[in-house]
């Protein structure tokens, strides 16, 4: 996606949307407040908004909604991630072409800004933290550090999400997001059984990306998006059935992707 850059664009219904991995507290989500007013100051830039692409509210696709509603005509997405995975456009590609293909309303243009790390004033950047630098005060001490005890999870469910490289292809990171932030809005964790989640390396199957395994039963879920999601949590980990419109099971067979209704 190639776009010109914000000083040359036409200002006239533009919106900015600066995007993070993830939040798991009330600061990072003050510092990206404190980035839009900054990026709201540059000439040109228009409303400005922020999202997160994996845990933490808003989501991309949240944020998103929201400006389709606003009735922009451009929306200029910066990723605000260091460093940018070479996976990382593919699946926002894909993920931004999923969202529209099932959202009938009318969207903006949409164009995506080079990663961070590849601007000029990187160097200067790194020069001005440099400056910054403070020494640490750490005591020595013969004594042996204390150690700490450990609950032992009660929960009964695991979720793995794949992150094997066709997975992140096809939106793992996204998909992850989307599950962490129902997690916390259904509090998943006491709910029912109670579930914990986790990121996995490469789970078997890779052509059935993205792809994640629940437990105990250790049910395959391939070809995952947000809404199969939804339906995993309502229907088996919290209703205790497979949903077997997005679930495989071994058969010794090579199985391929196939659609719900299939």
């Amino acid at each position: 996606m190639k776009t010109q850059g914000l000083s040359s664009q036409n200002v006239s219904g533009r919106a900015v949307l600066l995007i993070a991995k993830s939040a798991f507290a009330a600061s990072p989500h003050l510092e990206m407040q404190r980035l839009a007013k900054l990026a709201a100051g540059v000439t040109g830039a228009g409303p400005v908004r922020f999202a997160f692409t994996e845990q933490g509210t808003p989501s991309l696709r949240e944020a998103l909604s929201d400006l389709l509603d606003e009735d922009v005509e451009i929306v200029v997405i910066v990723p605000l991630v260091l460093p940018m995975e070479p996976s990382f456009l593919i699946w926002l590609t894909k993920s931004l072409k999923r969202w529209k293909a099932a959202d009938s309303r009318r969207w903006p243009v949409l164009s995506i800004a080079r990663d961070i790390a590849s601007s000029t004033l990187m160097a200067r950047l790194i020069g001005e933290l440099l400056e910054t630098a403070e020494a640490l005060d750490v005591p020595q001490t013969d004594k042996p550090p204390v150690a700490e005890g450990s609950l032992v999870p009660t929960q009964k469910r695991r979720v793995l999400v794949c992150q094997g490289g066709p997975c992140n292809a096809a939106g793992a990171d996204v998909i992850w997001g989307h599950l962490r932030n129902q997690q916390e809005r259904q509090k998943l964790r006491t709910a029912g059984d109670g579930t914990m989640t986790a990121k996995s390396t490469c789970l078997g199957p890779c052509n059935l990306a993205p792809v994640l395994q629940v437990f105990p039963e250790g049910t395959y879920y391939g070809g995952v998006n947000e809404d199969a999601i939804d339906r995993i949590i309502g229907e088996h980990l919290l209703g205790g059935g497979i949903v077997e419109d997005f679930a495989y099971h071994p058969t010794g067979r090579k199985q391929r992707l196939r659609t719900p209704s299939e």
